[in-house]
């Protein structure tokens, strides 16, 4: 239950407040240079005034200086906004739970992360066999304004050391060392310019593998685009200097090339791709062999490839080849033709795991987890029960047992913690959290509607039982680069849904929740499906009656972000608010920063002029539209987002695009951008940031979307 305080300021947020004047008036935004820029590409003359502000805020004086104006209109207005302190309050107190990530097994030692409820970042745990849990890393010690983060982290075999990665101001630039647990002492081990990179220990525990770049120029490193990926053997005690190079592809620079070893250290696993594209060269090495040398089992990039595990001689991998929903083949060793285990069927594979002598698959059907059990050889053995519709994550094996932990999760359900046992296909709790609000206060569903094209698509709905329909809505989107966006519990939209909004999360074409043919409708040239589902969602919300008409409000990330600024361009009018985040607003000059390169794969090459057509005719920041009469094309109310050390998408994109969206003639309602400073594009943001940010927009679009006003 909610304490009497919060519950009476949670009373006003449901039950709405009025707002002062100044919110019905147009924002006087800060005023943006314009330098004359226009580039001609393909025959077609494209302006770029606002090209300067693509500068890196922590280098250059000029966009250092309108990010500061820019934020202090923003955090004036949001100032302003009813219930927002009592908001963040309630956000405090939901925030405020214990959060335990999987354990990671190794020797007579179990490995977690713990959250005890509003530490800034999670501490790193280790159980000494049936001993009490205690504190080995804790990177809240770091940094002061807790933006310095514990990123990736694995024990080696015998549970002795852990290598661990840091993550400063949320950057994707890693820093890798190495400490010994009985003491607690950091080694002399230091590695940097690592980025994208998994820590993986070989079998003997002396070493582990993992990717760096080549120093990026001075001052660059947080804008130029990086080539030159490569695969290190890093032996403990030696300076970064002395680690061997294990594969580096320079005949295609711009390969992100990863290492994984299997469960038990024997094979060494070597990914190739583009990055962002889920079609992979795999090469392997027989690790306890020292004659063996890296060989290739699939050298053509043209299918997705997912290592399962290993028994012995053979390999286990989740591929689309054949299967554009998956199916799970085996290469015996020796081999390059694989041979079939798992055949496809309805539901889309996602991955899988050998746990003792059973295959323990993880499906898709329609977008919620259903776990599946085989015999190596591939004989069906009934399924693993799951507490509900949601989502599962996990079932990596515990080398030398048939067990394994897992997670479940969903939106009313947060993530809860198994001990999984495949001989007697059991689960027992290992971690249940203990929450500020009662879940069964919540109901989830699943509904379909058709898009533009006739194509059905379904669309997750959550809100507080007993809720009186049409309500304020937030839908939510990401579609592209075959992600899977799938129930799971997040205290945002929680906090959402108890000032009585409805939530609601669209399974669109360009990710992967029905393989490889549903990423396929919704990327490149066919992207534009993609902002189709999106506003065929909307309307069906509002025609269902779920939604108010003026009620609606929408927010996506990164890709999510491009999707969000497109559909607010080609339907404003379907919009009360919208929230871009960190997206990809400039469609023709994305490949020219940081992994911008990579993106192609799924929207296609500017340089191409079919492709450059398409893109330039759904860029956000391209095609802002300014009504001819005042109110024929008046745009939501819109709240940009963004962070100052994002170095995935570069926040020159949102810079540029927030600077249009306020030079338009596009109505009163406000367009304002909201710049984080010590964060990038998500990861590692400290949970005081995350609950000032998620107080400052849902106060925005609580007011927009009617929920706290009258």
């Amino acid at each position: 239950m909610i304490p009497t305080p919060l519950l009476a300021a949670a009373l006003l947020l449901a039950q709405g407040l009025t707002m002062s004047p100044a919110h019905s008036a147009a924002v006087a935004y800060p005023p943006t240079a314009t330098v004359p820029q226009t580039d001609t590409q393909h025959g077609i003359a494209v302006a770029d005034p606002y090209r300067w502000l693509e500068g890196d805020v922590r280098t250059e004086k000029p966009v250092a200086d309108w990010v500061n104006e820019q934020n202090k209109v923003t955090q004036a207005y949001l100032a302003t906004l009813p219930g927002r302190d009592a908001l963040k309050a309630r956000l405090t107190q939901l925030y405020d739970y214990e959060r335990v990530t999987l354990p990671e097994a190794r020797g007579n030692r179990v490995f977690f992360r713990k959250n005890s409820g509003l530490q800034n970042q999670s501490v790193l745990m280790v159980q000494d066999g049936a001993g009490a849990p205690r504190p080995l890393i804790d990177p809240n010690l770091w940094a002061k304004d807790g933006a310095t983060a514990l990123a990736e982290w694995t024990a080696s075999p015998d549970g002795s050391k852990v290598a661990y990665a840091i993550q400063d101001g949320g950057s994707d630039w890693r820093t890798i060392r190495v400490i010994d647990i009985a003491s607690g002492a950091i080694l002399s081990d230091d590695l940097d310019w690592v980025k994208f990179s998994p820590i993986a220990w070989n079998g003997v525990g002396n070493g582990f593998f993992y990717s760096r770049h080549p120093a990026s120029p001075k001052g660059k490193d947080f804008v130029s685009a990086v080539y030159d990926h490569s695969v290190y053997f890093h032996r403990i005690g030696t300076p970064q200097s002395a680690d061997a190079l294990v594969f580096a592809s320079p005949e295609n620079r711009g390969y992100y090339n990863q290492a994984e070893t299997s469960a038990d250290g024997r094979w060494l696993i070597v990914r190739s791709s583009t990055g962002s594209d889920d079609s992979y060269e795999i090469r392997v090495k027989d690790l306890a062999d020292p004659a063996a040398k890296l060989t290739t089992l699939v050298p053509a990039r043209k299918n997705d490839w997912r290592f399962v595990g290993a028994s012995g001689d053979t390999l286990y991998f989740a591929t689309n080849l054949d299967a554009p929903r998956y199916r799970i083949v085996a290469f015996d060793k020796g081999t390059v033709t694989p041979r079939e285990i798992v055949a496809e069927d309805d539901a889309t594979i996602t991955g899988g795991s050998i746990i003792g002598d059973h295959l323990v698959v993880e499906t898709l059907a329609d977008a919620r987890s259903v776990v599946r059990r085989y015999s190596l050889a591939g004989v069906a053995d009934g399924e693993v029960k799951l507490p509900g519709l949601g989502t599962t994550s996990g079932f990596d094996a515990i080398v030398g047992s048939g067990t394994s932990y897992y997670a479940f999760t969903s939106y009313n359900a947060p993530t809860t913690l198994y001990r999984y046992d495949a001989a007697t296909n059991s689960s027992t709790v290992f971690a249940a959290p203990k929450v500020a609000f009662n879940p069964d206060d919540f109901v989830v569903e699943q509904r379909f509607f058709t898009s533009k094209d006739g194509t059905k698509v379904p669309m997750f709905i959550a809100h507080k039982k007993g809720l009186t329909l049409p309500a304020p809505t937030l839908m939510y989107g990401y579609g592209g680069f075959n992600v899977n966006v799938l129930p799971a519990f997040q205290v945002d939209a929680l906090s959402w849904m108890e000032m009585r909004g409805v939530y609601a999360e669209v399974t669109l074409r360009g990710g992967g929740e029905y393989g490889a043919a549903w990423h396929d409708a919704g990327r490149r040239l066919k992207k534009q499906n993609v902002f189709d589902d999106f506003i065929a969602g909307g309307e069906y919300l509002i025609k269902s009656g779920i939604t108010p008409k003026g009620g609606l409000a929408i927010q996506g990330g990164s890709n999510g972000g491009l999707l969000v600024g497109a559909v607010v361009n080609q339907r404003p009018d379907l919009f009360a608010a919208a929230l871009p985040a960190v997206g990809v607003m400039d469609m023709l000059r994305f490949p020219l920063f940081t992994e911008g390169r990579t993106w192609t794969d799924d929207y296609g090459e500017p340089e191409d002029p079919v492709q450059f057509r398409n893109l330039l005719g759904y860029s956000p920041y391209h095609n802002i539209r300014a009504g001819k009469a005042k109110g024929d094309r008046d745009y939501p109310a819109i709240l940009v987002t963004t962070a100052d050390t994002d170095d995935r998408v570069v926040p020159g994109h949102s810079f540029k695009y927030a600077a249009a969206l306020q030079a338009a003639k596009l109505g009163d309602k406000p367009h304002l951008i909201r710049i984080e400073t010590r964060a990038g594009h998500g990861s590692g943001k400290p949970t005081s940031k995350q609950i000032d940010e998620t107080a400052d927009l849902w106060s925005f679009i609580g007011y927009w979307t009617g929920l706290t006003r009258k």
